[in-house]
Formats: C-alpha cells, structure tokens, sequence
C-alpha cells in the first residue's frame, strides 16, 4: 500500500509539473498586447478618409511593454501632462485648402496640435509639411496612402507603409522627427506597432471621435466633443480627405470653448503610460 501510494504522489506530482510548464510555454507564445490592437472590432469596410475604429481607453498593461527603442509598444490615447489637458490630433493631410486654415485657426487660439501625414500627400505639398513644423506642431506617420486594411496584409507590407510614409514626411522637413504612427482607420496590428515604435514613434490612437470626416454636421460635431470628456483625451479631426469646412468651423468654436472650461493643450502621451 506504501509503494502505490507513493507512485501515485510521484504521478500526481509529474503532471502538475507539465500542466505547468505547458501554461509558460502557452502564455509565452501569445502577444501580451494583442488584444489592444484598433483592429478588433473594427468595420471591414471603413470609408479610406475615416476612421471606425473603437474610441476605448488605454489599458494598463499597454504602457509596460516598450520597443528596442524605449518607445510604449501599447497605442496612446491620453494627453500629456497632468490635469485637465487635452490632445488635439489632425489627419488625413496635408491639404493645399483645408491645412493652412486649420493652421490658422490652431495659430489664433494659441493651441499646438499633433498632425497624422499621409505619405504621399507630404510628398506633394512639402511646402504645408515645413508650415506645420514651423509652427511647432508634431508630426505623426499615417502611411504611405491611407490603407485601411493594412491589418489584413502581410507584415512586409505594413513595414513598407509605415517606414516609407515616416520617410515621406521626414524628407519634406529633414531634421525634424516624427514621433508618432497612426494607423489608418486604427487598423494596428501587434506588429505594426512594434514597427513604429522600433523607429521611435508611439502608436498613437485617439479617445473622442467627432467623426467630422463624414460631415454630421457643425452642432454633431460639436455635441461629441463637448460632450462629457474622458481624462486627458485626445480628440480626432481631420484636414484632408475631403470637405473639411465643417472641422475647421468647429474649430473655431470649440478650442476657445475649451479654453474657457479651463483645459489646457498639450500633445498626446509619448512615453507612458
């Protein structure tokens, strides 16, 4: 009875031993960061000048994981700064129309921006690129063209949409850095975002989305962004892709209507969380 208990102690013993091993070698295998990823849930067929991603909020476990470079793998969606700060990010340009009134309007009220280049739109007006950086905006990486669909292909590709969009834009203003990478319509996937951050730009993701790319109208527009606000968001507008009338006249309104509620500007967080 000794013997065969104790070989059934050792058996009992050896299995607990595998389920074990097996449980590190399974969690090592699966991306800690994979379910922060834009992609999930995110509308297959996203018109190419919008955005369809979930808003959500940054998770704890998305600052902890960093790229070679230092660089947060996990996507930013909060403002720098403590406090009441709030981060205002520009995509989809630039525009030869719609950028220098958006400029305008950021220049009056006294507010710095963040914007998202499409690459090849960089490579067309350079010119609004320098204008942009003069001013003291920060620059963000939205591709080499706006593909939505980007988490669907192959990571080459990503790497190439990425990279080469971030040179685009680096070659229009050389020695200004880029410094973060929005994927098209959220579409990040765990490797684009090691990509970007590998290259020293922080996934950048977005808290409060007006969707003015779809023109809802000024009072819709406004609703969403007046509405009752996350802690340090950063809200989504758009300076290409379209008319943007719309954004820059609630623009107008709504940087002094933040002001007034005691907000402060500051550019979407970089390092943490």
């Amino acid at each position: 009875m000794r013997i065969t208990t104790t070989s059934a102690r050792r058996r009992r013993a050896g299995y607990v031993a595998a389920a074990a091993l097996l449980g590190l070698l399974a969690a090592a295998g699966s991306p800690a960061y994979a379910a922060t990823d834009d992609s999930v849930g995110r509308a297959p067929d996203a018109p190419p000048a919008g955005h369809s991603a979930p808003a959500g909020t940054a998770g704890a476990a998305q600052g902890t994981a960093q790229g070679a470079s230092g660089v947060p793998l996990g996507i930013s969606r909060l403002a720098q700064g403590a406090g009441r700060q709030v981060a205002i990010t520009i995509d989809d340009g630039p525009d030869p129309r719609w950028t220098p009134q958006v400029l305008e309007t950021l220049r009056k009220n006294h507010v710095k921006a963040t914007f998202c280049m499409i690459g090849t739109k960089a490579q067309k007006y350079p010119e609004l690129v320098r204008a942009v950086a003069a001013d003291g905006h920060q620059l963000c990486d939205h591709s080499v063209d706006h593909d939505v669909t980007m988490d669907h292909k192959p990571v080459a590709y990503q790497r190439q949409q990425i990279l080469d969009g971030k040179a685009m834009i680096e070659k229009a203003v050389p020695g200004v850095a880029v410094t973060y990478y929005r994927a098209p319509g959220g579409a990040f996937t765990p490797d684009s975002r090691a990509i970007a951050a590998a290259s020293g730009m922080r996934p950048l993701g977005w808290s409060v989305d007006p969707k003015d790319w779809s023109r809802p109208g000024l009072e819709a527009i406004l609703s969403t962004v007046q509405g009752k606000l996350p802690h340090q968001p950063t809200v989504l507008f758009h300076d290409g892709g379209g008319d943007r009338s719309e954004t820059v006249a609630a623009l107008k309104e709504y940087l002094p209507w933040l002001t007034e509620q005691g907000y402060g500007f500051s550019f979407p967080a970089r390092t943490t969380p």
